[in-house]
């Protein structure tokens, strides 16, 4: 049940969001449902994809003074609710500490934790800041007792991976191409703008070349013969890496883990480290990934793989090894066991195995599969919502449902508790 009553009284402030449309389509619909929307832009990039220029409110001074522009931009406009895409950004981890204080509402998105056909909304925050890293699977369970869904079969592929790319390049070359007026605008990541757009660039150029070496990979894995458990990297400069990790850089978890190989695996057994889809080559991953297998004596037996779709290396694969990656949730969904370092959603004492890494890697423990699929069942109940940011498809489907969860009374999780969650939206295994 939404609030669409209420809906005129709602005065939203958005803020940065995904690269692209979405959150300018998005203040489009709550404008349709009576709702009034500003977006604060830091950069020309923010600016490029709003289209209500009365409503766009450019933040051109310090990041030191944004604080204090925050609390006067929340006065002025009586703001009842903020919206931001990632929440531990420094700008926003300032605003949600006042909009908490002032009893602001904050709507949180992010990539799926069950991507790519779904799109993670939540409220107040997320990932190592998400109400689910307190709640037990057995409140989950008690949640669940009236509700029903026929559950979609494990995603195997990112949903709008060149549409990601695309406005990715094309965010970094405004900011890069047109931002004069914002020069004092300083970016939350440690590269630079130019730095940043020649990544994206290099990678859009470079795509066939990165495909053909992924495919010729992955077949020499699959027709190895060999057992092998997976190493799932991330990006270093993801907030969820960068923020609820215990490593500060991936090459500090590939130590551990080919160490811990090293240490535990039977002989015969192989390492297959695989990058993330969206690894940009900021820094060398197969290189470092070749000294460290060298290093512990296990150069022929550990293997990397550039990005790609994960099902097919999972479909052979004994076991995984993470951080904190979402791409774990496919992991448990095939049942496999499943090592993780950090803070996350899915790092269940059900999921997760506490074994040393060598004696993990030697008899890993499985998890509680039935257990797991409680818990992506209530997932996809609550805070995982059918559609994604980049593609004009995903979009569309993305918005038929969030905009009610976002005025509704109840966040997703009260919503399942109390009943008042409305029916979700059912997504084949294939779009």
């Amino acid at each position: 049940m939404t609030d669409q009553g209420h809906a005129a009284t709602r005065r939203f402030l958005f803020l940065q969001g995904p690269h692209g449309p979405f959150l300018s389509a998005l203040a489009r619909m709550l404008a349709a449902a009576g709702a009034t929307s500003w977006r604060v832009g830091f950069n020309r990039g923010d600016q490029a994809f709003w289209h209500d220029r009365a409503r766009y409110i450019p933040y051109l001074d310090a990041p030191e003074e944004w604080p204090e522009a925050f609390a006067a931009i929340v006065a002025e406009r009586a703001i009842t609710d903020i919206v931001l895409y990632g929440d531990t950004r420094p700008i926003h981890a300032q605003a949600i500490a006042h909009a908490r204080a002032q009893g602001l509402t904050v709507h949180v998105f992010e990539e799926g934790y069950l991507r790519p056909y779904w799109v993670t909304y939540e409220r107040g925050g997320s990932n190592g800041n998400s109400r689910l890293v307190e709640t037990s699977v057995a409140d989950m369970q008690r949640a669940l007792a009236t509700a029903e869904l026929d559950l979609p079969e494990a995603p195997s592929r990112w949903g709008d991976m060149r549409h990601h790319v695309f406005y990715g390049a094309a965010y970094h070359a405004f900011v890069l191409l047109a931002n004069r007026r914002y020069a004092r605008f300083r970016p939350h990541r440690a590269l630079t703008v130019a730095q940043e757009f020649r990544l994206y660039l290099k990678r859009l150029v470079l795509m066939p070349v990165l495909w053909a070496d992924r495919v010729q990979a992955t077949w020499r894995i699959k027709n190895g013969g060999f057992p092998y458990h997976l190493a799932l990297l991330q990006l270093e400069h993801d907030s969820s890496f960068q923020t609820h990790s215990p490593f500060s850089s991936m090459a500090e978890f590939l130590e551990v883990v080919i160490r811990g190989f090293a240490e535990g695996a039977p002989g015969h057994h192989h390492l297959v480290v695989k990058a993330h889809p969206l690894e940009d080559g900021r820094s060398n991953q197969r290189r470092a990934v070749k000294r460290l297998a060298q290093r512990f004596g296990v150069g022929a037996r550990v293997h990397y793989v550039r990005g790609g779709k994960l099902a097919y290396l999972l479909d052979h694969a004994r076991s995984a090894v993470t951080v904190n990656s979402t791409a774990a949730q496919q992991v448990l969904w095939r049942g496999l066991p499943l090592k993780a370092f950090g803070t996350a959603v899915f790092a269940k004492a059900e999921f997760v195995s506490t074994q040393p890494l060598p004696e993990f890697f030697a008899r890993p423990t499985r998890p509680d599969s039935r257990a797991y699929r409680d818990y992506r069942h209530y997932l996809l109940e609550t805070s995982q919502v059918a559609g994604g940011f980049y593609s004009a498809s995903a979009r569309r489907r993305l918005l038929r449902q969030v905009v009610d969860m976002m005025l509704a009374g109840d966040d997703p999780y009260e919503a399942l508790s109390r009943g008042t969650a409305a029916p979700r939206q059912q997504l084949r295994a294939v779009q």
